[in-house]
């Protein structure tokens, strides 16, 4: 596992304490998700913690991007950000923050479970000029059996409209229409309009630093374009069921993400791999 140099940065014990104390729901906000099934969270990471790791994802991203591709060239997927995945495997200090005990605490209550396996983590940086992340719902990529799946999006700033936060279409998680589209033009225009004729509450809102959404794998949700002159750096940490069972994929994309995050894997049967642990 790689460390990079943080150089100018002190690393204080309390940057890493901090990750692994309790935060603590109130019986409001566990029945905000139940209802709407994503919520937005104050105060999750102190200011000092947010800096550090901004620091830390930014240097491991540079250092992984390979993209030469000019941001006018590139697909709809690929202008919605620069991705790389699994940093928990490239740098130990980064590991620190998706094996948070914190933050898998407040997915596991959001999702009602005892426990939360690591699905994978991946870096999502919207370059400034960057598009559209097109309306989605995240589980149409994975080769999970239940719908006990959660996403923590965590921007590493303070993050404004015009940087291009998530935007959620509250409740959506009931609608089956759209569940078999990728990420593209065409799920952007097909979700978009079947949204349209529904009366779930689309949420677009600035996230304050430090402030972290969570949302569940079938809730449909989309970004806008970053129409600022900074880079939107966000990290997802990806939580399962500690009991969630590999399903016979339905589609490509599901078939690569088994290889790509739970190789060991057998269908049938819990995603206990040396990739996906109990946190």
């Amino acid at each position: 596992m790689a460390n990079l140099p943080l150089e100018n940065m002190q690393v204080s014990d309390s940057i890493f304490y901090g990750l692994d104390e309790p935060y603590i729901l109130t019986a409001a906000q566990l029945e905000f998700y139940q209802q709407n099934q994503f919520i937005k969270l104050k105060e999750v990471l102190q200011e000092e913690a947010l800096m550090f790791f901004n620091k830390c994802i930014t240097e491991t991203v540079s250092r992984l991007d390979k993209a030469s591709i000019p941001l006018a060239e590139r697909s709809t997927y690929g202008k919605a950000f620069i991705q790389q995945f699994n940093l928990w495997r490239e740098h130990a200090e980064i590991k620190k923050l998706v094996f948070s005990k914190r933050l898998a605490g407040i997915a596991a209550s959001l999702m009602q479970v005892e426990k939360v396996r690591l699905y994978h983590d991946q870096a999502l940086f919207k370059e400034p000029g960057g598009g559209i992340t097109p309306w989605h719902a995240d589980q149409y990529y994975w080769p999970l059996s239940t719908d006990k799946t959660i996403t923590a999006w965590i921007p590493l700033q303070h993050t404004p409209l015009e940087m291009g936060p998530l935007e959620f279409s509250a409740g959506s998680n009931k609608i089956t229409e759209g569940r078999d589209l990728k990420i593209s033009d065409e799920s952007e225009e097909m979700i978009q309009q079947r949204l349209k004729v529904t009366d779930f509450r689309h949420v677009v809102e600035p996230f304050d630093a430090g402030e972290v959404s969570f949302h569940s794998g079938w809730v449909f949700h989309r970004a806008g374009a970053n129409r600022s002159k900074e880079i939107r750096k966000v990290m997802t940490i990806i939580y399962m069921d500690q009991l969630m069972t590999l399903k016979e994929p339905e589609n490509e994309n599901q078939r690569r993400d088994w290889k790509a995050w739970c190789p060991d894997a057998t269908i049938g049967n819990v995603i206990d791999t040396p990739l996906n642990p109990v946190i």
